[in-house]
């Protein structure tokens, strides 16, 4: 039942467009997609994310988000590597 609502939440935020790209350009990102474990759509998502990062923004911060793997605990040392102190 979870990952119902997961797998309905994750859709229910994407948007589907259509592009036409001429068919070496598809052969060769499918070729990367299967190489790197992911699908078209995905790499698709990833090249349009690094290009946009590469713009002008008044949040520039944004560009690292959805970037980064890790730990949930992770986000406990946060004080003590931003800021150079001790968790209150």
């Amino acid at each position: 039942m979870l990952e119902s609502v997961i797998t309905t939440i994750y859709y229910d935020n994407m948007i589907r467009t259509q592009i036409s790209i001429d068919n070496a350009l598809y052969e060769r990102a499918k070729e990367i997609a299967k190489h790197r474990g992911i699908s078209f759509a995905e790499l698709c998502r990833r090249g349009l994310q690094e290009i946009l990062a590469q713009e002008p923004t008044d949040r520039p911060w944004m560009v690292y988000a959805g970037i980064f793997e890790g730990q949930e605990e992770d986000s406990q040392s946060v004080d003590a590597v931003v800021y150079d102190r001790e968790t209150l």
